[in-house]
């Protein structure tokens, strides 16, 4: 996982300051009547983590409070988990401005925490299954929360999948469709467009489609909506054809297997083999529960 090479934030753009600014100034598009009520005396406030969870997002509470020029004191380390009532954090400030970043920050750090923690919870259940290999969450994120949902996967200690369409090229069954109905042909097309330095990978609803992907030069093959047996199976024989012994076999091909379509934690132990490189699932990142935090202004 990322986290075990260096800090996961230093990972972020410059630019995630410029979605923080917009966050702020969507929710205060006019007038601070509550701001103007409190005032601008000194004060501090103490976030209280109320539910079980894992602390991600930090970077981004951090600059909410920067730009309106308070200050963050955490007591607890981002990807520690804990159980409430949790003393994760002091801000420090203006009043009016401590209010006025409150609910932007809470909501960034609730969601992003969310994330991390279900990642964090199936990447253990696969790991007590024997799986070694990726754990990876997918593409489908929030419209202009998508850096939040990647980060928050990382910190839980999964894979973010690719985070957008110019990453890597991902041929799916309307591509193929829209290529006459040919794999081959579209591989052809992708890799003459992407070049040597972007990937391919091709969603296969069958045995014959992920041979015909992998022979067209396919990077990753993805077994899509496969049962845990027929993962099992075709996983296996894919390796059998393309890399043991050519002698009445296919050519040799270095190509990765990825499992994808539904996977869920009551079902993903049953798709854990070792012939597969990458689990896919959206269900780390979509409809996740948040973790429950709160700001209390101590007097």
């Amino acid at each position: 996982m990322a986290s075990a090479h260096g800090t996961v934030a230093h990972l972020l753009p410059p630019n995630y300051k410029q979605d923080v600014t917009r966050w702020l100034a969507e929710d205060c598009p006019s007038f601070d009547y509550g701001g103007f009520v409190v005032g601008e005396a000194m004060g501090e406030a103490r976030l209280l983590g109320k539910s079980n969870g894992i602390v991600a997002g930090v970077p981004f509470f951090d600059e909410v409070f920067r730009q309106l020029d308070c200050t963050v004191e955490w007591h607890i380390k981002e990807g520690e988990p804990f159980e409430p009532i949790k003393h994760c954090a002091t801000v420090k400030g203006p009043v009016r401005k401590i209010l006025l970043g409150e609910r932007v920050a809470l909501n960034t750090l609730a969601r992003c925490s969310g994330i991390a923690t279900k990642s964090s919870h199936l990447l253990h259940l696969v790991r007590s299954a024997g799986y070694p290999n990726t754990l990876a969450g997918t593409r489908k994120t929030t419209p202009g929360f998508r850096l939040v949902e990647k980060y928050g996967m990382l910190i839980g200690g999964c894979d973010p999948h690719r985070h957008d369409l110019s990453t890597m090229t991902m041929l799916k069954d309307n591509h193929i469709w829209a290529c006459g109905n040919s794999i081959t042909a579209a591989v052809a097309a992708a890799k003459a467009a992407g070049g040597f330095s972007v990937k391919v990978e091709v969603e296969c609803r069958s045995e014959e489609e992920a041979v015909e992907a992998v022979e067209a030069g396919a990077d990753v093959v993805m077994l899509d909506n496969f049962t845990g047996e027929g993962v099992r199976e075709v996983a296996g024989r894919l390796r059998s054809m393309f890399c043991g012994s050519e002698e009445g076999g296919k050519a040799k091909r270095e190509f990765l297997i990825e499992v994808s379509g539904g996977l869920t934690e009551e079902n993903v132990e049953g798709f854990v083999c070792n012939d597969v490189d990458v689990i896919s699932t959206s269900s780390i990142h979509q409809g996740v529960k948040h973790v429950d935090f709160s700001l209390k202004i101590v007097h």
